[in-house]
């Protein structure tokens, strides 16, 4: 997987197209990634104890890594990510600028 945790990615798809967030979680097994303030879900929360109240819980879902890119540092747009060998290092770097990531 291209991308990991605390990279800052742009929604390339669906009904967040456009929006960028930092990721929170990754999930390469199955190819997912929760981003922040991104895919936003509704859960209905029952009460627990007795007097307590149920709630409407907001909270970010996993989207498929396709769905997002890679935000470039030095232009803040979105960039594919190519593998480069740095002696026997692999870095990765941003296709547009040629900068490490």
């Amino acid at each position: 997987m291209h991308i990991k945790k605390n990279d800052t990615v742009a929604v390339i798809t669906g009904k967040d197209k456009g929006k960028k967030g930092k990721i929170l979680k990754a999930f390469p097994k199955e190819g997912r990634v929760v981003v922040e303030g991104v895919n936003i879900k509704k859960r209905h929360q029952r009460a627990r104890r007795g007097g307590q109240k149920g709630q409407i819980v907001e909270y970010p879902a996993p989207m498929h890594v396709s769905n997002v890119m890679l935000v470039d540092s030095k232009s803040g747009k979105p960039s594919r990510v190519r593998m480069k060998t740095d002696g026997n290092k692999k870095v990765r770097v941003s296709a547009k600028s040629g900068n490490a990531i």
